[in-house]
């Protein structure tokens, strides 16, 4: 009997998904613990597997489409079972066994009252992650007038992830454009109209302005029946990537993007000539932009050589140069980053404590416990543990503030910052104070690799009580973190110097390390941050206490 998978909730404030990748497809065979589909949230990419065997009959979601949770996603059962009722059951469209007439008019009257021609296509801000709610348009790559052929890249659009290309699944003239470049508009807003050269599109965009045009197949489910079933109404969200069917190598075609081709042809360059990084060696836009020609470079450098040789030395000469300023529109993601730290920044009043740590100790119990086979502790380690037994003697630094109440933890997660491609992320170590330091070092180093591969899981990233940003390994000696809320404090950790100190009325060589404490101050007092960097201090410099 036909199964419905619907979208799972990966994690407690997940509200909707994308399916980043389809790893069965339909037709296929499907065993219990067979992984479906790899699903993004707005924490990580994770597997979705399969709690049921069979056939897999329909997918209700192509790949980079989101859509709610608890929607549709697929539908498993026998090999050849009718599923129609299912579909029926799941989507506002009539089923194929309604006349195509009957089915156009319940369609319509459901959710719009402009009837849209055969002829034209609507084209609305696609869902292009799970968070967007609005989109940027970028770069118009057509303009109204031109011929577009599915597959070509219409724009490039920005949302709070990336800039991603958007391409079109429709073929036929650009008669109108709905968000001009620079602009935003949110997502399922009217974008562009496609359809055949000359039609007059003036009745939808004035229903457009009015709020009467509207999409009757807002979930992916409802789209395929709406474009099986019913082709004249509504218009069709075209979001879900083709990458893998435009980019299959036929006769030695060359793999690259239509903007990677455009900028190539711009700038002059061979597109033939240029290494790809996308999927099976696609030349993409980053491509050509860093691209080098060689030749290029060679005949340029020959010619100099060449010019300076034959050329009477300048004695004197004036530095000419030109002033210049470019002006870049802000991304999605760099408008999140400063919304969420301008947050926690501007609402909690925010106060910073230093202090020294002579590290001579904690290097030479590093090295002994170091030198156990298969043990690794690092300084960062030692800092984490260290935090987690400082925590639990003040118990008023482990709160997080409310409007109406102060949240005392008696758990201690300690989150550490790990810094990935995209951006940074915070690792949750749950339940610190009770791992060894051995442990925490293993915990972090595999949160810390899954971030980076962008494996790791959204509750993996929730509940930190203290968070921990090391910036030593860098080289720098000391800064000051924004809380990452609703922490009451951070502490970040400075690099360990070598220089000249002060032990008992004698100058000698050292090592120590500066730690910076920022505390909110609604729940914080200052008195109490000192003494809590009191403490760290205590067992940072003496690491045999932690071992207690």
């Amino acid at each position: 009997m036909a199964t419905i998978i619907n979208m799972p909730r990966l994690s407690d404030t997940m509200e909707e998904g994308v399916v980043a990748q389809w790893l069965k497809s339909v037709g296929d065979k499907v065993e219990e613990g067979d992984i479906l589909a790899e699903i993004e949230t707005d924490k990580a990419t994770m597997e979705f597997e399969s709690f049921h065997e069979g056939t897999l009959l329909h997918i209700g979601v192509q790949e980079g489409e989101a859509t709610p949770v608890d929607s549709l996603l697929a539908i498993i059962g026998d090999e050849g079972e009718d599923f129609s009722a299912l579909l029926s059951g799941n989507s506002a469209p009539a089923s194929e066994t309604k006349t195509e007439e009957n089915s156009k008019k319940e369609t319509t009257s459901n959710t719009t009252t402009v009837s849209i021609p055969e002829n034209v296509k609507v084209v609305t801000m696609p869902r292009l992650s799970d968070t967007m709610t609005d989109g940027t348009v970028a770069t118009w790559l057509k303009n109204v007038g031109d011929k577009v052929e599915e597959g070509d890249i219409l724009a490039e659009i920005e949302t709070d992830k990336a800039t991603m290309e958007f391409e079109s699944f429709q073929e036929g003239t650009l008669l109108h454009i709905g968000v001009q470049e620079g602009d935003s508009a949110p997502v399922d807003s009217l974008l562009a109209i496609i359809g055949t050269e000359g039609t007059d599109v003036s009745a939808l965009l004035e229903a457009n302005k009015a709020g009467n045009l509207t999409s009757s197949n807002s979930t992916s489910d409802k789209k395929e029946e709406v474009k099986e079933s019913t082709p004249s109404v509504s218009s069709n969200i075209e979001t879900t990537p083709k990458e893998n069917s435009n980019n299959s190598s036929t006769g030695g075609r060359l793999l690259a993007s239509p903007l990677a081709k455009k900028i190539a042809k711009d700038k002059g360059y061979n597109i033939a000539d240029i290494k790809g990084s996308g999927e099976n060696g696609r030349v993409i836009k980053k491509d050509v932009e860093n691209y080098t020609p060689t030749s290029s470079v060679q005949a340029t450098t020959v010619k100099e050589t060449s010019s300076a040789s034959t050329t009477n030395t300048v004695s004197n000469f004036t530095i000419a140069g030109e002033e210049k300023t470019e002006e870049i529109k802000n991304s999605q993601m760099r408008k999140a980053i400063a919304k969420s730290l301008g947050n926690s920044k501007f609402n909690a009043p925010h106060f910073y404590l230093n202090i020294e740590v002579d590290m001579d100790n904690a290097i030479a119990s590093r090295k002994t416990i170091n030198s156990v086979p298969d043990t690794k502790v690092s300084f960062n380690d030692m800092v984490v543990k260290a935090c987690a037994m400082a925590l639990k003697k003040h118990p008023q630094v482990n709160t997080s503030w409310t409007d109406n109440t102060t949240l005392f933890h008696s758990h201690i997660h300690v989150g550490v910052a790990v810094a990935v491609d995209e951006g940074l992320v915070v690792p949750v170590v749950k339940h610190t104070d009770a791992l060894s330091l051995t442990q925490i070092g293993g915990s972090v180093r595999d949160l810390a690799g899954k971030a980076r591969n962008k494996k790791i899981k959204p509750n993996e990233m929730q509940g930190s009580t203290f968070t921990v940003s090391n910036l030593g390994m860098f080289g720098i000696e000391s800064f000051t973190s924004i809380i990452n809320q609703p922490n009451s404090a951070i502490l970040s950790v400075g690099a360990i110097i070598e220089k000249p100190v002060v032990k008992n009325s004698q100058i000698v060589v050292g090592n120590t390390m500066k730690l910076t404490l920022a505390c909110d101050h609604r729940t914080v007092d200052g008195a109490v941050g000192a003494q809590f960097l009191q403490t760290l201090k205590t067992f940072i410099e003496n690491p045999v206490t932690m071992l207690a």
